[in-house]
């Protein structure tokens, strides 16, 4: 295990860990190895899951949402107006 366990970390800590690891993502799965990558899998884990414990109320944005996102898709394919038509 890498870092400190995360429920040890108090909410701010958890959010700047949080903020990091997602930061760096995209550059461990393109060009970290199988090891750091697994790694990075497993503590995204435990700091996304510490957060939602802590945070069982969280606000959800309804465009965050699968029902959201098929909105979007069907507004994205209604034909557009023309302005003042």
């Amino acid at each position: 295990m890498t870092g400190v366990e995360p429920d040890r970390l108090d909410d701010q800590q958890l959010m700047k860990e949080l903020e990091t690891i997602h930061r760096t993502r995209h550059d461990t799965l393109l060009y970290g190895s199988n090891d750091a990558l697994r790694t990075h899998n497993d503590r995204m884990a435990r700091l996304e899951g510490e957060y939602l414990r802590r945070n069982p109320r969280r606000l959800v944005a309804a465009s965050r949402t699968r029902e959201g996102a098929r909105e979007r898709t069907a507004a994205d394919t209604t034909t557009p107006t023309t302005p003042g038509t």
